[in-house]
């Protein structure tokens, strides 16, 4: 008795395996691009591409595979200067509404940015209306300064003068990993993904994206955009107009979501030494009234990037600190120290790093119309300052 019952053990546990075998999809591996140009100068063809807005927007329709059963999804970017050597604004993105106005669209010049999607009638495609969804993130990056272009020491030996000796080498590219398996609905079968870069140099950067999926069984989120203030295409500006107003929408839900979820992300820009950039500013959103997000973004750990940023400029400083001398007597003397301008503190960044979005559970939301704010006591600008916040957020729900 006891033998048959472990056969029919054996024999259910090797049915039960083939059929997961059969019909959940193994782990597989989407190269959206690989090597591929971001510049400013048009320059480079993309296989089944398009390269818009002088060649900072890169777009392309890919055919990925389905889940039926949900799937993880992480993303995938790797980034190394073609000959920029500044930090720059980065970001992937899929469209998520390709029956009316969309970003590729309006990039293409075959459209305006609806009304409804503007602030202050002058930045058009930020806010989510009926007939118009902005484009979703999938992640925020910033570029470092010159990683990759800059890196080789014999081809730019004055570069190595820069390197503190906790550097033993600089890196030759930047790759981030990020978990976007709340977004998996929006990066299965066809859909448009694109790469944008705020770069005004003809060399530009070159990128690498790959999307990458467990084929493990998982729940698949509904996905809302709310709002994008990247500066994608033509009809959009640097958004620095958190300085004389807020960002408010409206959104509808057509029956009422469960469990969700408000994705957040944000990254203050501009200003020289005391503008947005370099400056704690508040942000705050509120959803209905309530807020939801009340926090000072802010990043102190930028000088762990040090190796990724070999073209970043460098100051002494000179400072009192405790060593050893040539007798391993432990004393205390003046010092000069290299100081980076990729080490200093920022807005939510770091030059070389990903943004993570911050997440906040709202519970649940009632069918019908709804609102939302998002209040940042901006810097305004004098002269050529270009303070910014780049924010954007979205739901995900039952």
């Amino acid at each position: 008795m006891m033998m048959k019952r472990f056969l029919l053990l054996t024999s259910l546990a090797v049915i039960g395996s083939c059929l997961s075998q059969k019909t959940f999809p193994q782990p597989q591996t989407l190269k959206v691009f690989e090597n591929t140009s971001v510049n400013f100068a048009k320059e480079g063809r993309i296989e089944k591409a398009s390269r818009l807005q002088d060649g900072r927007l890169i777009i392309k329709k890919v055919n990925a595979p389905v889940f039926a059963y949900g799937t993880d999804v992480k993303i995938k970017v790797t980034v190394k200067s073609n000959g920029d050597r500044w930090d720059k604004s980065g970001s992937v993105f899929v469209i998520p509404d390709m029956e009316n106005i969309n970003l590729l669209t309006v990039a293409e010049g075959n459209a305006k940015f609806p009304a409804n999607s503007m602030v202050e009638e002058t930045f058009g495609g930020v806010k989510t209306s009926p007939d118009y969804q902005p484009a979703v993130e999938l992640l925020r990056f910033m570029t470092p300064f010159g990683v990759g272009h800059y890196s080789d020491e014999v081809k730019f030996p004055s570069i190595k003068y820069s390197r503190p000796v906790y550097v033993p080498k600089w890196e030759n590219q930047v790759h981030w990993t990020q978990d976007i398996s709340q977004l998996s609905s929006l990066v299965q079968g066809d859909f448009y993904i694109g790469v944008w870069i705020d770069t005004w140099t003809a060399e530009g950067y070159l990128v690498d994206v790959d999307l990458i999926y467990s084929g493990r069984p998982r729940p698949t989120p509904k996905v809302l955009p709310l709002q994008n203030t990247v500066y994608y295409a033509n009809g959009q500006r640097i958004p620095d107009f958190f300085s004389r107003t807020s960002l408010a929408g409206d959104f509808n839900l057509t029956k009422t979501a469960k469990n969700v979820t408000l994705h957040y992300i944000t990254t203050g820009h501009g200003g020289h030494a005391g503008g947005d950039e370099f400056i704690k500013i508040n942000n705050t959103m509120k959803i209905d009234g309530q807020k939801a997000i009340d926090f000072i973004p802010w990043r102190d750990d930028c000088s762990s990037f040090r190796r990724f940023n070999p073209s970043s400029g460098v100051w002494v400083k000179k400072d009192t600190a405790s060593y050893y001398n040539d007798d391993y007597q432990r004393v205390k003397g003046e010092v000069t120290e290299r100081l980076a301008s990729s080490d200093l503190s920022r807005s939510n960044w770091c030059p070389g790093s990903s943004v993570e979005p911050l997440r906040v559970n709202l519970g649940s939301l009632e069918a019908g119309q709804h609102n939302y704010e998002v209040i940042i006591p901006a810097t305004a600008n004098q002269g050529d300052e270009n303070n910014h916040w780049l924010v954007s957020s979205y739901l995900t729900f039952e």
